[in-house]
């Protein structure tokens, strides 16, 4: 059996397809660890979500942003964006079998060494914290009373760590770490409008991985979400969200030795504006 970890899809379906067989991946024994934003941008959402459904027991999955944005839209509680390309999937007779089970997924995955995270972890959680509050978050949006989570997901604030923080407060400040955090500064306070590049991080600012002395920095973390930031295999860290959505590359990684396997983006993925 080998375990592969893939960066963000985003809907690419064509280009998870030719990786899929690039890894002559076989669902009766591998395993896939996917790092969220499977769907939307891309022209394939329904596809890429209707083959992870019918693969679900060789697949763990964290959620990201546009997954959590996917399933507000279909329960009414957010507005479409220009750029989405949800239609086909909205529209679709299994779409509420398909939401159903993109919301029963998680917002952290650990196994092993490994942390599996759509975007990243504060600073000041260890492994077993960051763990518990993935939990917590799983069980609001898994719950009976779920709409109520995805009626008040949205927003940046509280944009720092509070353990006494509760309700709603709490529960977005985990999901905006786990699925929006790419800088944060030396307290742990989020900022969420950059996604550049490294080079141009703003002063006062740096990336949630770069902060010294967090408490998880021993864990091996695998995430996505910061396509800019590109392919990185340093330290603890696996970036492996290399902007296939935008011309790059899909990107796998083998768990067992880290050896990287890629795939280009497919012409037939983009959306037809």
């Amino acid at each position: 059996m080998t375990t592969y970890a893939i960066g963000d899809i985003q809907g690419c379906y064509h280009a998870f397809q030719a990786l899929l067989a690039k890894l002559k991946f076989n669902p009766n024994v591998d395993q896939l660890w996917l790092v969220g934003d499977l769907i939307n941008r891309g022209s394939g959402s329904l596809e890429v979500l209707r083959w992870c459904y019918q693969n679900q027991k060789s697949l763990k999955v964290v959620l990201g942003n546009h997954d959590l944005h996917a399933i507000a839209v279909a329960h009414g509680f957010a507005s479409s964006h220009k750029s989405d390309t949800l239609h086909a999937l909205m529209e679709a007779a299994d779409h509420e079998v398909l939401f159903d089970w993109l919301r029963h997924q998680h917002l952290i995955y650990q196994e092993g060494d490994y942390l599996m995270v759509h975007a990243g972890l504060l600073p000041q959680w260890t492994v077993t914290q960051a763990v518990q509050y993935g939990a917590e978050v799983e069980t609001a949006l898994q719950g009976s009373d779920y709409l109520d989570f995805l009626l008040n997901m949205y927003g940046n604030l509280p944009n720092i760590w509070n353990e006494n923080l509760g309700g709603m407060d709490r529960l977005r400040v985990m999901t905006n770490a786990f699925t929006r955090l790419r800088v944060c500064t030396a307290q742990g306070a989020m900022e969420f409008s950059f996604k550049g590049e490294l080079s141009d991080v703003p002063n006062g600012l740096m990336p949630w991985f770069d902060v010294p002395d967090r408490a998880a920095k021993d864990a091996q973390v695998i995430f996505g979400h910061w396509s800019a930031l590109g392919l990185q295999q340093r330290g603890n860290v696996y970036a492996l969200d290399t902007g296939c959505l935008w011309g790059g590359q899909l990107t796998a990684m083998n768990l067992a030795n880290k050896a990287i396997i890629q795939v280009p983006s497919h012409p037939l993925d983009k959306a037809i504006q």
